[in-house]
């Protein structure tokens, strides 16, 4: 079985390692020029090009044909495909790609909706990975992956709302008055419908760092063994700030550091900095 995603994801290479995923890249463009995210255009150039040009970058929805043509490449190798996706609640792809496995006739297509994105979209197409590679069947592997979908959360802070409210990813007006005031909201992503919701505010973009340890315990006892990944756009500082407090309050197993993807960068702008968390041992073996 062939895995397939859109590059709404984000995986580190040390978990990527040898593996294949077969990913359609999502396209942004700014100031005009078009780019395929991770293809045309790499996270480190993006990130430089937001910072010299007072444009907004736009993303756009892959068509059903782009996915059918890579669907058929795919399927010519393998017929059992695995198709992964950013969450349907953020955007378009996922109906996309399910419009297109709709017209395949050759291949048996498995769609799954990770109703999240960034690392948390990446943690279950890892646990996919290995538990293909471990010999478990398809139903295994979704069951797997539902359950790293049901104990991760995924948290984000960023210094900037105009990019979410340029984006249509958070109510303008809502955006527009916390801008106005100077609010730094911590976000995460509401796993009933896939959608952003509005965690937490402060005053400050360090504060609002800060806070997400604060938030964390109230779901977990301090001293927690937990599964931890950061993520950052162009802001390492931050992200080395999130790290520090975190571990302070618990016993953090960290993966790799994230850039965030210039497919998802278009949306938040630089600065932004996030993390993917779960209790240790309520991941499944296959996820750790």
């Amino acid at each position: 079985m062939r895995i397939v995603a859109d590059s709404g994801y984000d995986l580190s290479l040390e978990q990527i390692g040898d593996d294949k995923i077969d990913t359609l890249p999502l396209q942004l463009t700014l100031s005009g020029v078009s780019y395929r995210s991770g293809i045309d255009i790499q996270t480190e150039e993006f990130y430089q090009l937001l910072a010299k040009t007072e444009d907004m970058p736009t993303t756009s929805v892959p068509s059903p044909g782009e996915f059918l043509e890579l669907y058929q490449e795919v399927a010519a190798q393998d017929p059992d495909i695995l198709s992964i996706h950013i969450s349907s609640g953020l955007s378009g792809t996922f109906n996309s790609a399910r419009t297109a496995a709709e017209q395949m006739k050759n291949a048996n297509i498995t769609l799954v909706d990770t109703r999240t994105l960034s690392g948390e979209m990446g943690w279950q197409i890892e646990a996919a990975i290995r538990s293909l590679k471990a010999g478990k069947n398809i139903q295994e592997t979704l069951a797997t992956m539902a359950q790293v979908r049901d104990v991760s959360e995924m948290v984000f802070t960023l210094p900037d709302l105009s990019y979410l409210i340029h984006g249509g990813r958070i109510s303008h007006l809502k955006g527009l008055l916390a801008s106005l005031l100077g609010i730094k909201p911590i976000i995460g992503v509401d796993k009933s419908d896939g959608k952003y919701k509005d965690l937490v505010k402060s005053r400050t973009f360090k504060n609002a760092i800060k806070a997400i340890p604060k938030y964390m315990s109230e779901k977990f006892n301090e001293g927690t063994t937990l599964l931890t990944q950061v993520g950052h756009a162009g802001n390492p500082e931050g992200s080395e700030l999130l790290k520090k407090v975190v571990e302070a309050v618990f016993d953090c197993h960290w993966l790799p550091d994230l850039s965030i993807s210039p497919v998802l960068g278009a949306h938040t702008g630089r600065g932004l900095v996030g993390l993917v968390f779960a209790p240790l041992a309520s991941m499944p073996d296959y996820a750790k």
